[in-house]
């Protein structure tokens, strides 16, 4: 059973969630999207192991699927198809505002239109979208025009509360001040944890906003199960990304085994020390680890009950200190990604 909880901001501050939220990418955003009954054997068992009352951040996307496509809203669809008794006990998040045409980032307000209209298309009425976010800060609009667009929808009952990603502090609290930002997601993990982390972090612990840390496993870096460029298939989206390319993973795994190390002494797993880790940033940062076996999401939700002491968190530091990870986020530089 699932221990420790909190709860969102804005308008959904009254809704109790697990500490440790369910990302879905890695079920179909992935080389090979996996069985219906493996997903769906995931995504049931992190609910099943919560109390009467608490809810399960389920976090998914209009593009999370070959194509860019609607495959992992259509996963859900079916789940909740399947199991309609679960759907009251989850919190859906949905990203949107990628535009087919442009195959790319579009958040006016004719296409976030669309956006919500395709992913509740793809989820057929079996589960309400609970928040829906832009995936990314458009600068083609402003935020205070996005969050306008967004707040007329959820007035006309497309989805229930409004979240944002990858959005610098600076953007949290202007858009906030035009409609309550239940939560905002973004990269959290012992690798990534930047200045303006930092910011948005504080911003919306000031604010009330609960804040989703995806990746807090640093993509798959910091479990220790990748030794070299050979453990990641070509076609897996890490293959792309700075951190793992060979110089960079070499040094980048030095911090991993030092990790793992302090795991052991512990006594969990490196995923579980690292999801403690973020957990800790704050009362509302929910870890956001994905996965798509249950044995591994099972494992993830253990995390939020990892409670590091003084000690382990300064020994933490000394690892990040003494070895900085080595290339960016994405992309060499990642000053573009903070909207």
């Amino acid at each position: 059973m699932v221990n420790a909880t909190t709860k969102l901001g804005g308008t959904a501050s009254d809704i109790v969630v697990a500490k440790v939220a369910h990302g879905l990418m890695s079920m179909s955003w992935v080389p090979k999207p996996v069985s219906d009954e493996q997903a769906f054997e995931a995504i049931k068992a992190g609910i099943d192991t919560l109390p009467a009352g608490v809810k399960m951040i389920l976090n998914s996307a209009q593009f999370y699927g070959p194509g860019m496509s609607t495959h992992n809203l259509e996963i859900v669809s079916r789940f909740f198809e399947k199991y309609p008794e679960y759907a009251e006990r989850t919190f859906l998040m949905v990203k949107g505002g990628h535009n087919p045409d442009k195959l790319g980032l579009d958040n006016s307000a004719a296409n976030l239109r669309r956006s919500v209209d395709i992913c509740l298309a793809a989820l057929r009425g079996k589960k309400a979208i609970d928040c829906f976010q832009p995936a990314r800060i458009d600068k083609a609009v402003t935020i205070e025009d996005t969050v306008r667009t967004l707040a007329a929808l959820k007035d006309e009952g497309k989805f229930a509360h409004i979240g944002l990603s990858e959005c610098a502090a600076a953007t949290v609290r202007r858009a906030h001040a035009v409609h309550p930002i239940a939560v905002v997601e973004i990269e959290v993990s012992p690798t990534s944890y930047e200045e303006e982390t930092k910011k948005v972090i504080a911003t919306c612990a000031e604010l009330d906003i609960a804040i989703t840390g995806y990746s807090p496993l640093g993509h798959g870096l910091l479990t220790g199960n990748y030794n070299s460029t050979a453990d990641i298939d070509p076609k897996d989206v890490r293959a792309h990304l700075s951190r793992f390319q060979e110089e960079n993973l070499r040094h980048n795994l030095v911090i991993a085994e030092a990790i793992k190390s302090l795991a052991a002494k512990k006594g969990c797993t490196p995923a579980q020390l690292c999801i403690g880790w973020v957990a800790s940033l704050g009362d509302k940062v929910i870890p956001l680890p994905g996965s798509a076996r249950k044995e591994r999401n099972l494992e993830n939700l253990v995390g939020g009950d990892v409670i590091l002491t003084e000690e382990e968190k300064a020994e933490m530091a000394h690892i990040l200190a003494t070895h900085p990870v080595k290339g960016g986020r994405y992309g060499d530089d990642d000053s573009n990604l903070w909207g």
